[in-house]
Formats: structure tokens, C-alpha cells, sequence
């Protein structure tokens, strides 16, 4: 199954692309599921019921969670997770509650990854390719994988309907609910996908 499991809708302020749009289009793109990952909110739930859409489209909730030393894309129930917490405490609760946790854009120049999380493997999933990013800063992230051994997943960061799906991740195994998505990612049954020509933009 093709994922973009870094997917903004309006509910962050940055991004222009409508949740109703990603339900229509996303499968044209080649997408067989999305993860709405808003700025540290899962209020999407309050729009859309998650897992299977009428349509085939599988979607899951996550949130991008913000910190001094990078954001991460959290899976797991943090529907009240509050803002503002620091890096290693977000982390510790994400382990002890079972989710996952990706650091999003690691090498990004603001509020980049701090390597030291890494290093003492509180995150060990990272984005490899991110579509808002430059060439430069994913590559950068070639260093990790060959000095940590993370594993790398795609996204596409999408905030606009141009943008959806260019970063797709494959899962290896059907996923239909989040627990199911969380499963892939904990047992590394996925793998990134050679993206479409990306945008250098970053948001």
C-alpha cells in the first residue's frame, strides 16, 4: 500500500489543501492511504471518521508535534496531547504508550533534529525524503541512516494538492486502522519510494 503519511490539511495554518480535496484526489495520485499529521492537532477527527473511506481511501490520524530540537510525526493516541512539551518527554511517551514517532525534515535549517536524540536512539525512524525539502538538506540525512542505521520512511509534506503523494511510503503488510499502521512502522515492514520530481519549497 502507498502511503504519504505527512499530509497537512487546513486546520494547520500553513497549509491550503482541503481535507475534501485529499479524500477525491488521493487515490489519482497513486496513493492507496494518507496520514492527516496537522501542527499539533488531531481535531481532524472531529471531520472525518478514521480507517477506510467509503471510497477505498485509507485514512490515518496523526499530529506533527513541534519541539525546541525538532518535530516528529506522532502516531498513537495523543489526541490530548498538549503542545509545547520537550523533545525527550514526548519521545519517552510515545514509547511507553506504544505509538511511533518520526522526526520530520530532520535536516531542515529551522528547528532541525538535535542529533543527540538520534545518537541515544530516542527516535529511530527518520523522514529520508521529505518534499518540502531541498536536495541538500535530504541528503544530509544519508549521514544518519549510515552512522545510527535509522530507518527512513517518505513524506511528502504536502500543503497544497500539487504536492500530495510525491513522497510515498510503501507498506508491505494491508493496513486499515491505526493500531495497523503503527504495527508496520514499529516492525519495519515498509520502505520509501523513488519520489516524483519534487519542490524545493519549505514551510
Amino acid at each position: 500500500m502507498k502511503f504519504d503519511i505527512h499530509v497537512h490539511t487546513t486546520l494547520s495554518p500553513c497549509s491550503q489543501l482541503e481535507l475534501a480535496d485529499i479524500l477525491a484526489r488521493a487515490q489519482v495520485q497513486g496513493l492507496d492511504g494518507v496520514c492527516i499529521t496537522d501542527h499539533d492537532t488531531m481535531a481532524v477527527r472531529h471531520q472525518l471518521n478514521e480507517g477506510i473511506q467509503a471510497n477505498g481511501l485509507c485514512v490515518i490520524f496523526g499530529m506533527e508535534y513541534a519541539t525546541a530540537e525538532g518535530d516528529f510525526l506522532l502516531f498513537g493516541p495523543y489526541e490530548g496531547l498538549r503542545p509545547g512539551l520537550p523533545a525527550r518527554l514526548v519521545l519517552r511517551h510515545v514509547a511507553d504508550t506504544g505509538g511511533v514517532a518520526v522526526a520530520a525534515h530532520p535536516f531542515r535549517a529551522r528547528r532541525p533534529t538535535s542529533e543527540h536524540l538520534i545518537h541515544h536512539r530516542w527516535c529511530r525512524i527518520v523522514e529520508g525524503v521529505n518534499g518540502r525539502n531541498s536536495v541538500t538538506e535530504n541528503q544530509a540525512v544519508i549521514r544518519w541512516e549510515q552512522r545510527y542505521g535509522v530507518s527512513l520512511v517518505g513524506g511528502s509534506d504536502a500543503h497544497a494538492l500539487a504536492e500530495l503523494g510525491r513522497v510515498p511510503t510503501e507498506l508491505l503488510t494491508p493496513v486499515t486502522t491505526r493500531s495497523e499502521f503503527i504495527q508496520a512502522l514499529r516492525r519495519g515492514t515498509y520502505r520509501q519510494v523513488r519520489p516524483r520530481e519534487l519542490s524545493c519549497r519549505a514551510a
